[in-house]
């Protein structure tokens, strides 16, 4: 008897794969952030993460289905988003800079760039 072709694409999922935990406030909750295929790989989730287009972040997991294991791999994004903000410059939100605090497992001695406050 023959086996039956997967209809597993093998070849898309054999690659890390980071997807984002996001709150969404008190009356949406927290929920998986939908995402494109194309955009859940590392560098993809980095630069989103830190554009804004994830307006609080709670965790990060990356896996592979193929070889069958995932981690939490939050602390590694919040260190690595860290450094560029510091070494780029980058205008840090209040929802990643409380991030930062609550993920990222060094200190840097770099002064972030925080956005002002608008007087009211």
């Amino acid at each position: 008897m023959r086996a039956s072709p997967s209809i597993v694409p093998t070849d898309r999922l054999d690659r890390e794969i980071y997807l984002v935990l996001e709150d969404f406030g008190v009356r949406a909750g927290c929920a998986w952030r939908e995402t494109d295929e194309q955009d859940t790989d590392r560098e993809t989730v980095l630069r989103d993460i830190i554009s804004g287009q994830y307006s609080y972040p709670l965790r990060i997991v990356a896996f592979n289905a193929i070889e069958g294991w995932s981690r939490d791999a939050t602390a590694d994004v919040a260190d690595e988003l860290l450094v560029r903000a510091a070494e780029q410059r980058i205008e840090v939100s209040e929802a990643l800079q409380l991030f930062f605090q609550a993920n990222a497992t060094r200190p840097f001695g770099v002064q972030l760039a925080l956005p002002l406050r608008q007087s009211s």
